[in-house]
């Protein structure tokens, strides 16, 4: 299994050398050039698998310069049961909500409890093994632009893990209070974070910047390092997700909840675009899947893409309650850009450049076509998302985050709008309600929030008789490590004192 570059097919690399590098040196994005194909029988014997035998299976099958002992011993480590609650780290609720075939695919189990930890636990040891192979001897410097739970996954992934540093930015008043503290507090001698003045997107267009300077990774290359990523930009960040879709069918088979071969809708919250994209490899891999149901919140630019063919960041950014949805340039886009093209990396890169200097661009009819074909785009603002909530947790006493929350009222949008409601869905549940504690408790009993985080918290707890996560509990009493703010473009000037270069 080789690698392409999206905006220079040309460019042929292995699996380590793209996790490794985590951007092509042009600012493309690796994808495979073939996908894995499983037969309806083959879907049959992954369902006899747990998790761990699942993902083993489909990493083997993309890391194909991995050994199998290596592939195991990294699987085995991410996914022990310790750290995820149990031996299935990604479960499925059951929603009835009258005659709509509702399956909540909670993927928020893990120590930062978001789905971020489905693959940020295992990119270390698969990086840590790339840099083995590729690059021995050098040190990782990861950098990650967060809108809130990427940059707490990705340190606590990274936390001292040997030959690797880690440094995180997120948007100053971007994230929320509980978001806020886990990366502020984290732990760990390998670890850096700073807050910047400005949204997630100058905090990633500021990564994005820094990765493609040759000056920089010059500095870097004498000092025998090198850049890598934990954003979804890097391969080896996306293909671990595509197991939790090809899981929860399989979990839904076992559960007499579906036939095999039987269609499936699945509805995402959507920001950077990569767990959408994850689905859209899992369909392309064999995944019985109908419609893919986009969902944004006021931050609505995927959903006008989707309606008109025109990708348009020049608009109002919205801090909202869902804020790891605070996004206007979705970076995965490109990768689906590239497949839907036939893999024309002339026209992806024109694409790219046109975003760059003019903040929007237009595909052509086949594309757009092929965009109608396979997606649903909807938005809901925070209005809609706390209604959400309260009605979710009135008729279902299930209690979802704000990101979750968005997903649902997208997919009832499109259920509205199509009548499909045989079709069963899965709706991907993305972090923990108590990430987000003021606003769902707000949604739920607004009289009862306190300006205190933690008191908010259990009142959270108390009122609908749901445990509150250790992780998450655990941080009231964590001490402040990191305090630092930075302007977007001092960003490379703190990344290279932080390193002492």
């Amino acid at each position: 299994m080789k690698y392409n570059s999206t905006r220079n097919k040309n460019t042929v690399v292995t699996a380590a050398q793209a996790i490794s590098q985590g951007i092509s040196e042009e600012g493309g994005l690796f994808v495979p050039q073939e996908l894995p194909k499983y037969s309806a029988d083959e879907l049959l014997a992954l369902s006899k698998l747990d998790y761990k035998g699942r993902a083993k299976k489909i990493l083997a099958d993309f890391l194909s310069d991995f050994t199998a002992e290596e592939i195991s011993e990294s699987v085995d480590a991410a996914y022990a049961a310790e750290k995820f609650g149990g031996d299935n780290p990604a479960p499925i609720s059951y929603l009835h909500n009258g005659d709509e075939n509702m399956y909540i695919l909670e993927l928020w189990h893990g120590p930062t409890s978001a789905f971020k930890d489905m693959a940020l636990q295992i990119l270390p040891h698969l990086l840590t093994k790339s840099m083995h192979k590729v690059h021995d001897g050098k040190e990782a410097v990861i950098l990650v632009a967060t809108s809130g739970d990427t940059g707490k996954a990705a340190l606590e992934g990274f936390k001292d893990v040997d030959g690797t540093k880690i440094m995180v930015f997120y948007p100053v008043d971007g994230v929320s209070p509980m978001q806020k503290r886990q990366m502020t507090t984290q732990k760990g001698n390998n670890v850096n974070v700073f807050a910047i003045k400005g949204n997630f997107d100058d905090a990633q267009t500021g990564v994005k910047k820094i990765f493609t300077n040759d000056a920089i990774k010059a500095q870097l290359a004498d000092n025998n390092k090198l850049f890598s990523s934990a954003n979804s930009i890097n391969w080896g960040r996306l293909l671990p997700q595509i197991v939790y879709y090809f899981s929860a069918y399989c979990d839904l088979i076992n559960a007499g909840k579906i036939a095999n071969g039987e269609k499936i809708n699945i509805t995402v919250p959507t920001g950077n675009f990569g767990n959408i994209l994850a689905a859209f490899y899992a369909m392309n891999m064999g995944l019985p899947v109908n419609k893919f149901i986009c969902a944004s919140n006021a931050n609505n630019v995927l959903t006008d893409f989707l309606a008109t063919g025109t990708y348009d960041r020049n608009r109002n950014f919205y801090a909202t309650m869902s804020p790891s949805m605070d996004i206007l340039i979705s970076s995965n886009l490109e990768r689906l850009l590239y497949h839907l093209t036939g893999n024309d990396d002339a026209k992806v890169a024109e694409y790219m450049k046109s975003l760059s200097e003019t903040g929007k661009y237009t595909v052509d009819d086949s594309v757009k076509a092929k965009l109608d074909e396979l997606f649903f785009g909807g938005s809901c603002d925070d209005k809609g998302t706390q209604a959400t909530i309260k009605k979710t947790y009135d008729e279902e006493h299930y209690l979802c985050d704000t990101h979750t929350a968005v997903a649902v009222n997208v997919y009832e949008q499109y259920v509205e709008k199509t009548g499909d409601k045989a079709t069963p869905a899965i709706i991907a549940s993305t972090a923990s309600p108590y990430k987000f504690a003021k606003n769902v408790l707000g949604s739920i009993a607004p009289e009862a929030v306190s300006d205190d985080e933690f008191a908010t918290v259990k009142e959270l707890s108390k009122l609908t008789g749901t445990e509150v996560p250790k992780p998450l509990a655990e941080l009231e009493n964590a001490e402040v490590r990191f305090t630092t703010t930075c302007a977007a473009d001092e960003m490379k000037d703190v990344v290279l004192k932080a390193l002492d270069i």
